[in-house]
């Protein structure tokens, strides 16, 4: 919001002030409270909103989708239905060629430099902390067109050489494997070249894989979330422990590197299932892994969760974040503080990165994979570093 207030005093006729995002659309009357500078809420998924708020800024009781305010009131107008077509938008990597330098930003468990973009929104699972299938995007996946999404990595092939691989960003890429396949085929038939990563859930088929790997695919990223099943099965999440071992082998089978995500503090979690998780975790045969504590967002069933037990320890938003604008923990439940959530991960990824068996796999790999050496340096220094730190 600061942002904003200090861009609009830039105009002498300010323009309209418009928050978009999962925040906002979770907390439209809230959001449209923090600031005067905030003359709009578009909520959802807001592509075509902003289309309408350029085109007819006057016009604000006729668009769907937003929150406005209209004479001292704020005013919800209907939403608007989700977009059917995605192949009606444009290419985001062409807004990345015309706006942003992609050097400035950086993925750990990808080969930079990285671009990133959808192939599909909304997402068909039931788990209870997600935001953007909750809140934005909701819970049918709609994807672009096959011919879309090779036309994008094409495009980006052509335009952009520095590009070392691209990250499907889907909440889940693999929602719809037939899709997927598809995609997977068109690439081979052109003949693309050019590394890609993507989500995944662990119900992923291994001959799908295995169609992934020849197109180019180096890494799905999965969210594993517990070692326990009751905690997975309290979350909605849909999965089974044993369902997640054979995807970690059918990975590994299929060539396929794996990041795995762990998040802690969810309901039933305990100091014996925070165990189970950090075993399972070491178990798997996974590349990397990443240990967070449940964040708790606006709009999910998980902060509804949270709120109703009074697990949230934060006086107003802005605790959520640290001073250097990393996540907080504001979460405590009736069986782990935000403290020990935060130790945990801390102690989960030292655990991880540090025993001997990971540290001659990641040795050889990068001995056997050239091209890994500069993508491991640069993560594996930044981990140092943040380990050095945690461990003070």
């Amino acid at each position: 919001v600061r942002a904003l207030e200090t861009l609009k005093s830039w105009f002498p006729a300010p323009p309209l002030g418009v928050l978009v995002g999962t925040h906002p659309s979770a907390l439209s009357e809230e959001s449209m409270t923090i600031s005067p500078a905030v003359d709009v809420v578009a909520r959802g998924e807001y592509d075509w909103t902003l289309c309408d708020l350029a085109e007819r800024p006057g016009l604000l009781p006729d668009i769907p989708g937003i929150s406005f305010r209209r004479n001292g009131c704020i005013v919800h107008n209907p939403d608007r239905p989700f977009s059917e077509d995605l192949d009606e938008l444009p290419f985001v990597s062409s807004v990345y060629k015309k706006h942003l330098d992609i050097n400035n930003y950086f993925y750990a468990h990808c080969r930079n430099p990285v671009i990133s973009f959808f192939a599909g929104r909304g997402c068909p699972n039931r788990c209870f902390y997600c935001v953007y299938p909750q809140v934005m995007f909701g819970r049918r996946y709609r994807h672009r067109s096959v011919k879309h999404v090779v036309d994008e990595l094409d495009y980006i092939r052509r335009e952009f050489p520095e590009v070392r691989e691209v990250l499907i960003d889907d909440d889940n890429f693999t929602a719809d494997q037939e899709f997927v396949g598809e995609i997977c085929d068109e690439i081979v038939r052109r003949g693309l070249v050019l590394p890609w990563t993507c989500e995944a859930r662990v119900d992923l088929r291994y001959e799908i894989m295995a169609k992934m790997k020849r197109a180019g695919c180096r890494l799905l990223v999965a969210g594993f979330e517990s070692g326990d099943q009751d905690v997975l099965d309290s979350i909605n999440k849909g999965a089974t422990l044993a369902q997640a071992e054979e995807f970690a082998r059918n990975a590994k089978r299929a060539g396929l590197r794996v990041h795995g995500c762990f998040m802690v503090g969810n309901r039933g979690e305990n100091q014996e299932t925070l165990q189970r998780t950090l075993a399972f975790a070491l178990r798997l045969p996974l590349d990397t892994a990443q240990f967070f504590p449940l964040m708790v967002y606006p709009g999910t069933e998980a902060y509804c969760w949270a709120e109703k037990n009074g697990y949230i320890r934060a006086d107003n938003f802005r605790q959520w974040l640290t001073e250097e604008g990393m996540h907080n923990c504001v979460l405590q439940t009736e069986h782990l503080t935000a403290r020990e959530l935060v130790d945990f991960c801390d102690d989960a990824r030292r655990r991880f990165y540090l025993r001997p068996r990971y540290l001659v796999y990641k040795t050889l790999d990068v001995l056997r994979n050239p091209g890994e050496i500069r993508r491991t340096v640069k993560a594996g220094s930044t981990l140092i570093r943040h380990l050095f730190r945690e461990h003070r």
